[in-house]
C-alpha cells in the first residue's frame, strides 16, 4: 500500500471519528427517549403538526415550556455536525448536505417516537420530530458549511489521492477499476 504524504489519514480519522460520536449520542438519546418511566396517567399521543407547539406558546413564557420545547430543539441537534462528520465528504454541495442531514435527522426522531409507542410512560408526539429536524437543521447550517470550507483549504492537496506514473500521468490500472477485478 502506498502513503500519499504526510496527513493522508485525516479524512478516515475525521469519519471513525464521526462514527464513534454518532454511535455514543445515539445510544445516549436512546437510552433518555426509550426509558419507561412511572406515571400515574399519560396524555393522548400529538399527531397534529404543531398543535404541542401552539399550548406551550399559549401558556406564555413559563420554564417548563423552555426546557419542553428547547429540549426537544437540542436533543437531535448535534446529529447536524455528527452525519456529516461521520460520512467524511468534503466536496459536496451544501444544500444536497443540509438536505440528506435533515432528512436523515428527520427519520431518527420519527424512529424514537415511533419507538416510544411500546414504551410504557412515553407519549409520542408529532411536533418533537418537527423540532428535532430544525435543531439538525440548524446546527448544520451553523457550523458545517465553515467547517468543511476549513478543511478544504487544509487537506485540498489530498483532493487526488488516486497515484499516478509520473511520465504517463495515468493511474495504475488497479487502482482505475472498480472492486478487484484486473483485464489483461
Amino acid at each position: 500500500m502506498q502513503r500519499h504524504g504526510p496527513g493522508t489519514t485525516a479524512a478516515p480519522r475525521m469519519r471513525v471519528t464521526g462514527l464513534l460520536l454518532l454511535v455514543a449520542h445515539l445510544s445516549i438519546v436512546g437510552w433518555l427517549t426509550l426509558r419507561p418511566r412511572t406515571v400515574p396517567w399519560v396524555p393522548a399521543a400529538n399527531l397534529e403538526p404543531l398543535a404541542t407547539i401552539q399550548a406551550e406558546l399559549a401558556r406564555g413564557p413559563s420554564w417548563e415550556g423552555i426546557q419542553h420545547l428547547g429540549g426537544s430543539v437540542l436533543l437531535l441537534a448535534p446529529l447536524g455536525v455528527l452525519l456529516p462528520l461521520s460520512a467524511g465528504r468534503l466536496n459536496v454541495s451544501p444544500l444536497v448536505s443540509l438536505t440528506r442531514t435533515a432528512f436523515a435527522g428527520a427519520m431518527i426522531a420519527l424512529a424514537i417516537e415511533l419507538l416510544q409507542t411500546g414504551v410504557p410512560g412515553r407519549v409520542p408526539d408529532i411536533d418533537s420530530v418537527l423540532l428535532g429536524t430544525l435543531g439538525v437543521a440548524v446546527v448544520h447550517l451553523a457550523v458545517v458549511p465553515g467547517a468543511r470550507c476549513r478543511l478544504r483549504r487544509r487537506y485540498g492537496h489530498l483532493g487526488d489521492t488516486t497515484p499516478r506514473i509520473p511520465r504517463v500521468e495515468l493511474a495504475p490500472q488497479a487502482d482505475a477499476l472498480s472492486g478487484s477485478r484486473t483485464y489483461l
